[in-house]
């Protein structure tokens, strides 16, 4: 395993190792162009010197609100590099949300453009705590500093400097999306991130000189320390299912991109325009995809457009917590693993990577405070998924409560609550269910969702399912939830409703399953757009059954 006592370590090793290999690759926009491995390092030094001149040094949390392009790259390695702590937030999460993180981290500075200061000093994000204000562009009325200005007060920055900080020291705070619980502030130690660089490194055989086409900015951020060119797709992150396939593909062709990071709705969009329009990915070999299952007949249209015999589509499953946990691919997704999904097994996610210690233990929705072996349920038996290893974080910031009910503490460490259910295979492999706060409980047992809604997903006129429980948890009345594909309208719905049902009772799993209602359009995570907020469904649901 890597001993980085700075993630940003990374940075100036493969500097030196490649210092005009591309680094950055930004073919669109008015800021577009290029950064070598040199150049990224010495704008990185330039700007933690001249953070820490500005008073953003060690341990300052600095909330960055910068859009994927050259500016993120250099800011965030710089904010590393002088010891502070990047708070992360998705701005897509909405206002309220927002301000809440911001109110929970406390920051002590802020970096973002002009929209991100502007909307802080309207609407007060932090400002009981923001002391120091950085604008990426055109500084308006809110005051501080230029990211110019910044850069050019560390312009005797040497470029080999790093602070000096310990591998347990905080490096940042990563907040979840919140599509699944309130969003919380993940603990991420500059051990928790080198583990991450080695894991990821090892589970899809990544050698430097890679070219990456990364469509989820965080995980773009592992891409210089693995030594790997970025390429920055033209898309609006935080609505990847409204991608524009063109502004995909075109760059993959232009840039000889080998490695892709897409969410499962990205996927979709884009494979469903390549397949229309017989589009071949010649250079791909690698396709990671995260976020939520993916469905095989997703995996089977995009692989489709890959040419390379090696290339292979990748599922790794973990969290903002932990991550990678598992893994999957194509090559066996697509062959027994989907007809067991089709059958309600649930979604296989391979098996663990070899840094993570995995378990399943009975479902229970108190805090676990101390582990115990006699927790764990036998192969076969759904329960909750818990892990431990160097990549596993170990607390939310400021939120004892969160972390006391996520984390269980042992001999040599922690371990994380996942929050998923899921289930060991005879094979050592896991088998995911479902979040345990969704499993739908009605007077004749427990439904998990992604079983359930796995079986009903085969209907060829059917998007995608959710599985929603209506009263209370013990007399819950199951609705299976359907969002068609389009331009099947409400004349069909008779006799997709009669189907599904049909379906529903061929199997012992969904037979209880009898209401089925349509809505137009699930809402969904803004990170990935694939998580469905069953919540709302079930807010939604429940008048519906009553009438």
């Amino acid at each position: 395993m890597t001993d980085k006592a700075n993630i940003a370590d990374f940075l100036p090793e493969m500097a030196a190792k490649q210092p005009e290999a591309t680094a950055i690759i930004c073919p669109w926009g008015r800021r577009g162009g290029s950064l070598t491995y040199r150049e990224l390092n010495v704008r990185s030094a330039r700007i933690a010197r001249g953070l820490e001149s500005v008073g953003i040094g060690y341990g300052v949390r600095t909330v960055l609100m910068v859009p994927p392009g050259l500016d993120l790259f250099p800011l965030a390695f710089g904010l590393f590099r002088a010891g502070a702590v990047p708070v992360l937030v998705d701005p897509g999460i909405g206002l309220k949300h927002l301000k809440a993180c911001l109110g929970n981290a406390q920051p002590e500075a802020f970096i973002g453009v002009p929209k991100a200061l502007a909307a802080r000093t309207i609407l007060g994000w932090a400002k009981a705590t923001v002391r120091t204000k950085v604008t990426v562009g055109r500084r308006l009325f809110w005051g501080g500093h230029t990211l110019a200005q910044v850069e050019a007060r560390g312009a005797d920055a040497e470029p080999d400097a790093v602070a000096v900080t310990g591998a347990d020291d905080v490096a940042a705070i990563v907040f979840t999306s919140g599509s699944t619980g309130p969003p919380k502030g993940v603990v991420y130690r500059h051990r928790n991130f080198a583990a991450q660089v080695d894991a990821i490194r090892d589970a899809y055989d990544i050698q430097p000189g890679e070219v990456n086409l990364p469509t989820f900015p965080l995980f773009a951020l592992f891409d210089p320390a693995l030594g790997m060119t970025t390429v920055v797709p033209d898309m609006d992150p935080t609505r990847p299912a409204r991608v524009d396939p063109r502004k995909i593909i075109a760059p993959i062709r232009d840039h000889g991109v080998t490695i892709m990071f897409g969410s499962p709705a990205l996927l979709d969009t884009v494979g469903r325009w390549g397949a229309d329009h017989g589009a071949r990915l010649e250079s791909v070999r690698c396709v990671i995809s995260a976020g939520a299952p993916v469905p095989p007949r997703v995996i089977e249209r995009f692989q489709g457009l890959l040419v390379r015999e090696d290339a292979a589509i990748h599922t790794p499953y973990g969290a903002t917590e932990a991550l990678p946990v598992a893994s999957n691919s194509s090559r066996e997704i697509l062959s027994e693993d989907r007809h067991a999904t089709d059958r309600g097994a649930g979604t296989c996610v391979g098996y663990p990577v070899s840094s993570i210690e995995a378990t399943v233990i009975a479902i229970d929705d108190d805090a676990i405070a101390r582990w115990k072996n006699d927790l764990e349920v036998d192969t076969g038996v759904v329960g909750e998924i818990v892990v431990k290893g160097p990549q596993v974080t170990t607390e939310y910031f400021n939120a004892p409560q969160h972390t006391a009910l996520a984390k269980i503490g042992d001999d040599e460490g922690v371990r994380h609550r996942m929050g998923d259910l899921g289930y060991f295979d005879e094979q050592g492999r896991l088998w995911f269910c479902g979040r345990k706060s969704q499993r739908v409980q009605t007077p004749d047992g427990t439904l998990h969702t992604v079983p359930c809604e796995s079986i009903f997903n085969t209907h060829p006129d059917v998007f995608r399912t959710a599985l929603v429980g209506v009263g209370e948890p013990g007399s819950q009345v199951p609705v299976l939830c359907v969002e068609l594909e389009q331009g099947i309208g409400k004349a069909q719905h008779d006799r997709i409703r009669s189907e599904l049902l049909g379906l529903g009772e061929a199997h012992d799993r969904t037979r209880t399953i009898r209401t089925v209602l349509f809505h137009p359009a699930f809402p969904v995570d803004i990170r990935h757009n694939a998580k469905i907020g069953r919540g709302a469904l079930a807010g939604w649901a429940a008048p519906r059954l009553a009438s």
